[in-house]
């Protein structure tokens, strides 16, 4: 008997973890705080990396994390290369269009940076008409500065290219997360630029799985749920942003 109780213990053990699934996740990590690498360990860490690792585990699977540029992401989801792209996605009606969304998981907006020397020249979106904004390639951002009036968009593939361009004069300012701006700002105490304030578009960011994909969307959902409820989602938003408040 405690032969066949064993043998059927091994045979549920087995099952559950053939039951686990694999999610590979698509992220483009130079977009501290949400993802970027680790300098001592080389690891891909931040908010969006912690957050989907911990709704996966809710659900009983794991995630192995794959690095590519931003504007790959959703043709990468498309063709099947991977199953989630976490990458600070910010939820649009376009991309609505190409991928399903998961519930919203945090709020954002863009905010421009600029050289600090021009903090009284340039104040709102529109003192950018006819000049030279910076981007990152297929973000919002890039989106926001090409409808401003005769205005020209250098797109990079990282966000750090942008901002570099900006310090050299090779633009007049960077459209970019308010978050990112911030972590930025803070982490290199970098004294000659600035943060003008005032917000733009907001909205908010969302995991992204290919658009037939309503069975993982569903599961994701559900994840986030548990992890909001039981305490784990404002612990991860705590470790990276502080307390919410």
């Amino acid at each position: 008997m405690k032969k066949i109780l064993a043998a059927l213990l091994v045979g549920s053990l087995f099952a559950n973890v053939a039951c686990a699934e694999k999610l590979l996740v698509g992220t483009d990590a130079g977009f501290a705080p949400f993802e970027y690498k680790d300098t001592e360990t080389n690891e891909i860490v931040g908010f969006d990396i912690d957050l989907i690792k911990a709704i996966a585990e809710a659900v009983g699977d794991e995630v192995q994390i794959q690095n590519m540029q931003f504007a790959g992401l959703i043709p990468a989801l498309q063709t099947n290369m991977v199953d989630v792209a976490a990458a600070a996605i910010t939820i649009t009606e376009e991309r609505q269009k190409q991928v399903l969304f998961t519930d919203p998981y945090y709020d954002v907006g863009l905010v421009m940076v600029i050289q600090k020397k021009n903090v009284d020249k340039y104040k709102t979106l529109d003192d950018m008409q006819g000049k030279r904004i910076c981007s990152q390639i297929g973000t919002t951002g890039s989106i926001l500065g090409k409808q401003v009036e005769d205005a020209t968009v250098g797109e990079y593939d990282q966000i750090g290219e942008a901002l570099m361009e900006l310090k050299m004069g090779g633009c007049e300012s960077v459209l970019v997360d308010k978050t990112v701006a911030n972590h930025y700002m803070q982490q290199q105490k970098d004294t000659t630029i600035a943060v003008v304030p005032h917000l733009y578009n907001p909205k908010q960011n969302g995991f992204a799985v290919a658009k037939r994909n309503t069975e993982l969307q569903a599961k994701l959902n559900k994840g986030l749920k548990t992890i909001r409820e039981n305490g784990t989602y404002d612990k991860i938003y705590e470790k990276w942003f502080g307390k919410q408040n």
